[in-house]
């Protein structure tokens, strides 16, 4: 999937993440994240955010994540919100599998 424009998702709020999604033509995927919890959970975070992008085939990408201690499923929900964004695309529910 192609990214259009620039998207943000998320707010700064504590136990929230604010991402920062844009276009990065031809040069991969960049992840940035700051966060409160970032010697701990820095691994899974960017895991979680490199299976989203995969989930919606999205290879060039720059992402800027300001995490606040926010729960995998909040990222993930983030993550989802601003690749639809950014692509000018709905969310297909149908492909949801809710018993992960």
């Amino acid at each position: 999937m192609d990214l259009i424009k620039s998207a943000i998702a998320g707010t700064m709020e504590s136990s929230d993440v604010r991402i920062i999604l844009e276009p990065n033509h031809g040069g991969g995927i960049e992840i940035h994240l700051e966060s409160v919890a970032k010697a701990t959970f820095g691994d899974a975070i960017e895991a979680t955010v490199r299976q989203v992008l995969a989930e919606f085939d999205v290879k060039d990408a720059c992402i800027t994540l300001n995490d606040r201690g926010a729960l995998d499923c909040t990222i993930r929900a983030r993550m989802q919100c601003a690749v639809c964004r950014a692509a000018e695309t709905k969310y297909d529910w149908g492909k949801v599998d809710f018993h992960v």
